[in-house]
């Protein structure tokens, strides 16, 4: 079951509880209860781990985008350096190492870019099903407040009346 159904069947199992007269109160099955909100508890771990390996899988992204600016930019150099001795060579290789360390830096910010966005993308889905969640968990909040009320002030109407003589 998907954590908003098992919310669902929380809201039934309230709804099915038998109402104390004057106290505005019920009595619920309480191992029901337990049982659903234990399953709630065991599917919740589910997404916070892939929100973790998400937020794991950008990191090790944005490393291994780091190492393979650092491997261009330190080879880039060592060429460069091996170069240094010859003169027009030199020249040649100072141009070279110039545009490839601009490469390496440009498309290290690429890679850093990208990873951001989609890690931004993905938690920003996240975030959006986390909302519509809460939103949804407030709405029948509020309904079953709003049943509960609607209950006591029919009980109420039926306690007003005059009685029969």
């Amino acid at each position: 079951m998907e954590t908003l159904e098992l919310i669902d069947s929380l809201e039934d199992a309230i709804d099915r509880g038998v109402g104390i007269p004057f106290a505005g109160k019920c009595l619920l099955d309480k191992d029901e209860l337990l049982d659903i909100i234990q399953e709630i508890r065991l599917k919740m771990p589910d997404d916070l781990k892939q929100a973790k390996w998400i937020k794991e899988e950008r990191q090790r992204i944005l490393l291994d985008a780091q190492k393979e600016a650092n491997n261009i930019i330190k080879t880039a150099e060592d060429k460069i350096i091996s170069m240094i001795n010859e003169n027009e060579i030199t020249k040649k290789a100072n141009e070279q190492a110039t545009e490839i360390i601009t490469n390496a830096n440009k498309r290290a910010k690429e890679i850093k870019g990208g990873t951001r966005q989609y890690a931004d993308d993905v938690l920003a889905d996240i975030e959006k099903i986390m909302e519509k969640t809460i939103s949804t968990l407030r709405e029948n909040r509020v309904a079953m407040q709003q049943k509960e009320i609607k209950k006591q002030q029919v009980k109420m109407d039926q306690d007003e009346q005059p009685l029969e003589e």
